[in-house]
């Protein structure tokens, strides 16, 4: 009985079998039924990004031509920290900075030192801002007549349109000084006479395009008007414009166009002089950030009294590919007005009589731009200048107590040399220096009165402390020639200023600082006869809201 099932059964399944197969094509390769898997021993792995080399360079040199306007600021590769004017008394600028959009700061100290600093800065809105700034300062020395007092006010403000931006300035100053640069054993003048006040209100409106990298068009046009008055019936009125264009030809050439006027008028006692300019310029312009850029520009100006000047400006510049190392050559000439507003903001003593005269200036130069790591930086620069009347200031012959103008022809070798070191916010220190040899056509020295031959600039800023901030600095010019009451040529002694700044914050909102304004108590002479205040320290407190 076992064995006949079992044999039934086999004969079934290749009765099965056989069907399948005659069923089944020859070709047919499929086998029904079946799953196939293949399997493959898989390890992932992340591609690994090519890293960057950083390479330190210099940012884009920023060759575009500024404002054309009747002097046209020098095209230079280097820069430089400038000192303040030396004025009586040297005043160095603000280093703190806090959260607060306002602030009012008062002090007061010998020599009758009365200061006030405050800004406002809080009236805006989402396409507006404004920023307004009041000053005052003023002193008196042991001198008799020896005092002086500046105060001004500041009010700027921009609109932020879809596709233009509006800027606006609105300034108003009053400058007082007195003439006590004489002899008072021999002259008693009574107060009045000697009392000189500059008062200047200017009022500037200039727009702009938004996008200029974008755009092939910018433009940037503006117009200026001012009014400078003096004592002893003297003022003179400025009006100016230019209208700057920019075509973009291509990803880094350029095409600037503008003209540009600048009109004056001088009144003083039974003398009107026009001193007006007006002048065309173009040419191209080629801004790249490594290899060679510059630009080549000149200017058609017409001048006082019909005169026609050509001015060139050219520049060339090749930075070296994957360095922090700049190299230039130019050549710029400018044509300079020496309005009464230029020449007293020089010097204050100048007499209001004098003659305007506009004089051209011709400076060609190498510079060189460094930079070493990340905080050390280096400039330089050679030129060689051919003044044609430069404007220079010697006291009268008589009491001495006012200057008059000289213009002279000169020609001169200079070598401006500057460095930086700064760490982040800790602590910097830098210095700048200006080295001037003038000579004439026959090579021989000329003495360019009035002028340094020599400055020297050196500054340093420290934070020891989180609230604690302490800046000093240190001014030194000589080579200061000029003539005496024979008319003999004199050399003053060098001018040494040494000074610093404290502000220490003692709380969010309020700060105590003191000034002090030449450590040494030299009593230097930068104008001859008129000396230096001394030793100055005053002091106050900062409230900030």
């Amino acid at each position: 009985m076992g064995v006949k099932p079992i044999f039934i059964f086999t004969l079934l399944a290749f009765a099965v079998a056989a069907k399948a197969q005659q069923a089944a094509p020859v070709n047919d390769t499929t086998l029904k039924g079946s799953t196939i898997e293949i399997i493959q021993s898989y390890k992932p792995e992340v591609k690994q990004a090519p890293k960057p080399v950083w390479v330190p360079q210099l940012p884009p040199a920023d060759s575009t031509h500024p404002v054309f306007t009747y002097d046209v600021p020098q095209q230079t590769l280097y820069y430089t920290y400038t000192s303040q004017p030396l004025r009586p008394l040297a005043l160095t600028g603000d280093s703190s900075r806090g959260p607060f959009q306002n602030y009012i700061k008062a002090g007061a100290g010998n020599f009758s030192t009365l200061f006030l600093d405050a800004g406002i800065g809080g009236i805006s809105g989402q396409n507006y801002e404004t920023a307004i700034h009041l000053h005052h300062i003023s002193q008196q020395g042991d001198i008799q007549y020896q005092q002086s007092a500046l105060s001004g006010i500041e009010a700027e403000g921009v609109l932020q349109q879809k596709n233009t931006e509006w800027h606006a300035l609105a300034e108003g100053e009053r400058n007082q000084y007195n003439y006590y640069g004489y002899n008072h054993d021999l002259y008693n003048y009574p107060s009045d006479s000697v009392k000189q006040i500059y008062t200047t209100a200017r009022v500037c409106v200039d727009m702009k395009n938004k996008d200029d990298s974008v755009n092939s068009m910018s433009y940037h046009p503006a117009i200026n008007g001012s009014l400078y008055n003096a004592r002893f019936n003297t003022y003179e009125t400025t009006f100016g414009l230019v209208a700057p264009v920019t075509f973009k030809l291509d990803t880094n050439l350029y095409l600037p166009l503008a003209i540009s006027g600048v009109f004056t008028n001088y009144n003083t006692t039974g003398i009107s002089a026009t001193n007006n300019i007006v002048a065309l310029t173009g040419g191209l312009d080629l801004r790249q950030g490594e290899g060679f850029g510059g630009h080549a520009l000149v200017s058609l100006a017409l001048g006082k009294g019909g005169s026609f000047n050509i001015l060139p400006d050219l520049l060339g510049v090749y930075t070296l590919p994957g360095s922090r190392l700049a190299l230039g050559l130019g050549w710029q000439a400018t044509l300079c007005q020496n309005t009464y507003e230029q020449l007293t903001n020089e010097n204050p003593y100048l007499d209001p009589v004098y003659s305007p005269q506009q004089t051209r200036k011709d400076e060609v130069f190498g510079n060189m731009l460094l930079g070493m790591g990340n905080h050390l930086s280096f400039s330089g620069k050679v030129s060689w200048w051919d003044y044609n009347g430069l404007p220079t200031f010697l006291n009268d012959a008589g009491d001495q107590r006012q200057f008059y103008i000289e213009y002279i022809n000169a020609q001169a070798i200079s070598l401006q040399a500057a460095f930086r070191y700064k760490v982040a916010n800790i602590w910097s220190v830098g210095a700048t220096g200006d080295f001037y040899n003038y000579y004439g056509n026959t090579s021989a020295k000329v003495y360019v009165w009035g002028e340094p031959d020599m400055k020297i600039k050196g500054d340093f800023s420290v934070v020891p402390l989180p609230k604690l901030t302490i800046t000093a600095y240190l001014a030194w010019l000589s080579g200061i020639w000029e003539k005496d009451a024979n008319q003999n040529p004199v050399k003053l002694d060098a001018v040494t200023d040494l000074g610093g700044n404290a502000e220490y914050q003692i709380i969010s909102r309020l700060s105590a600082f003191v000034q002090l304004d030449n450590l040494l108590n030299e009593k230097y002479q930068r104008w001859l006869g008129y000396q230096s205040y001394g030793l100055n320290i005053y002091g106050g407190l900062r409230l900030k809201f």
